[in-house]
């Protein structure tokens, strides 16, 4: 198994005032042609977003989008007449298929949000716009890995249009989760808040981790942590 760390630093940044915006992989004017990507997953931003701000009505298709939120309230509205607010434990799915055009604003006049907001390609493309959203408590990632997105929506997780499974693990320090990749998938592992050691490796907020190889990894808290865990084509 081969793992290769994605430190927080070398992420591409850009503060717009209203947004405060780093990108796992390339994206907008961050462009570098060493991490385009892990498989289908294209997009890991880590977003936050001043009060009473937020991203005006844009377009998308033939995406699989997954908003994460970790404090803050994300208000969200679409052009299939689709509207409502993303709190923390909540994850959306938005199938961008043949297109869509949405807005994401900060619900609040207050406080900042804060959120992940990932990409992943799906499996074919022209498929039709839609949305889910779904609640995971802390309660239920608490020292396990809790299946939030998956190709057929089991265990209550939302479904994506692709052969990809994703986990979101809240662990307390000492507190350990292990998962094994089957033969030809590949992994990773993005920290969204707190610390922890990978596979003896120590990983800290907004680090990534880049898997090959059928092995078992195993997640280890050093301190109250959160992450997010793909298994991928």
């Amino acid at each position: 198994m081969t793992i290769s760390i994605r430190p927080a630093k070398d992420r591409g940044h850009a503060n717009h005032g209203w947004l405060d915006t780093f990108h796992t992989f390339s994206f907008a004017d961050y462009r570098d042609p060493r991490h385009m990507g892990w498989g289908p997953l294209r997009v890991i931003n880590e977003d936050r977003v001043a009060p009473a701000t937020g991203f005006p009505t844009h377009a998308h298709r033939d995406m699989e989008i997954i908003t994460y939120v970790l404090e803050g309230a994300l208000e969200h509205r679409d052009s299939l007449g689709t509207g409502s607010v993303i709190r923390p434990g909540e994850v959306q799915r938005m199938t961008a298929g043949t297109g869509v055009r949405h807005s994401e604003y900060n619900a609040s006049k207050t406080e900042p949000v804060h959120l992940l907001q990932i990409w992943i390609e799906p499996a074919r493309t022209g498929l039709p716009p839609g949305y889910e959203q779904k609640t995971f408590s802390d309660a239920d990632k608490r020292g396990r890995l809790r299946l939030i997105a998956s190709s057929d929506g089991r265990e209550g997780s939302v479904t994506i249009n692709q052969h990809a499974a994703v986990y979101a693990t809240v662990l307390a320090a000492e507190q350990r989760v292990t998962h094994t990749l089957a033969r030809r998938r590949r992994g990773w592992l993005q920290v969204a808040r707190g610390t922890l050691t990978f596979n003896g490796q120590a990983l800290a907020h907004g680090d990534g981790a880049a898997i090959e190889g059928a092995e078992t990894l195993e997640i280890q808290g050093i301190e109250p942590v959160e992450a997010l865990l793909f298994d991928l084509p």
